[in-house]
């Protein structure tokens, strides 16, 4: 067991945005066992917990925020623990990182979660977003995850007694934010060359259509119905490449906020708030934040 505190944890330095203010301290756990002492750690630091991964889906505030950060650094090794002819269930922990992962998988043959390459962050944050990428989300092989919760420790819930919804995931019986420590996934056996193909040709089309490389927190808006994208109704907008102070929409994507040169998070919100005001007159749609918001 091993866990440890960082004082005055600072947003951007550790969230792919590279922006927002500072934390009163992050909290990492390497084990699950560590969960015992987190009760007692929180209350002596004082602050709201916060559970986050490797920060790819965040937008933090400017300014010193009254929020202690738990991050589950829990990074157990893919291991199969259940075999049929045709499947395999994989536990995996939450700290794992997801283009790791998805490496492992085709490496051993195992299909099912490749339309999330390119996709950053930890397997723990994917579950906790219910990621999803060309038709493919976390709660399409899902099979349980574990969790700590304050009021019962730690436990182990089946995808049936979670709600997994689109960028969502909660767990209807628990009031308070669990922190994700693993979690296990149904695949299915296929050729590893076939497995390995389908990534880089995901991989290849990111590419080509986002950011993958500047500092960005992903998609920043959810699509608002059906077959109704955030990013076309920004683009008809006006807003795709459009610069803000140190901020702007990307102009590969522009559903993709992106830091372009030293930005602040005031100016991303104000940049976030034009648009949805924008998009809104244009078009009727509101635009409803997939970047979860800190402070």
């Amino acid at each position: 067991m091993a866990i440890t505190v960082h004082q005055a944890f600072s947003f951007s330095k550790r969230t792919t945005l590279r922006m927002g203010g500072s934390a009163i301290a992050e909290v990492v756990l390497t084990h699950a066992d560590d969960c015992e002492q987190l009760p007692d750690i929180l209350h002596s630091l004082g602050g709201e917990p916060l559970v986050i991964g490797r920060g790819s889906n965040l937008l933090a505030k400017d300014g010193e925020l009254p929020v202690v950060i738990v991050n589950p650094a829990v990074t157990t090794d893919p291991v199969c623990i259940d075999e049929t002819d045709d499947t395999v269930t994989v536990h995996v922990g939450a700290g794992y990182r997801l283009p790791r992962f998805l490496n492992w998988c085709a490496n051993h043959g195992y299909a099912g979660l490749e339309g999330l390459a390119g996709v950053p962050g930890t397997v723990g944050g994917a579950v906790a977003m219910n990621a999803g990428s060309y038709g493919c989300e976390v709660v399409d092989c899902l099979e349980f995850v574990e969790v700590f919760i304050k009021k019962i420790g730690t436990a182990v819930f089946k995808k049936t007694d979670v709600v997994l919804q689109y960028r969502h995931f909660s767990i209807p019986t628990v009031n308070e934010q669990p922190v994700i420590l693993s979690s296990a996934f149904k695949l299915y056996k296929s050729d590893s060359q076939k497995i390995r193909k389908v990534i880089d040709d995901n991989l290849i089309r990111k590419k080509a259509t986002q950011p993958v490389s500047a500092h960005s927190a992903g998609c920043v808006f959810k699509n608002p119905a059906e077959g109704i994208s955030a990013g076309m109704l920004l683009d008809r907008s006006g807003f795709k490449g459009k610069i803000y102070g140190g901020v702007a929409f990307s102009p590969l994507h522009a559903n993709f906020l992106i830091n372009v040169n030293n930005g602040t998070s005031k100016e991303a919100f104000e940049l976030l708030h034009m648009a949805q005001q924008t998009v809104l007159a244009d078009s009727g749609y509101s635009l409803e934040l997939e970047v979860k918001v800190i402070g």
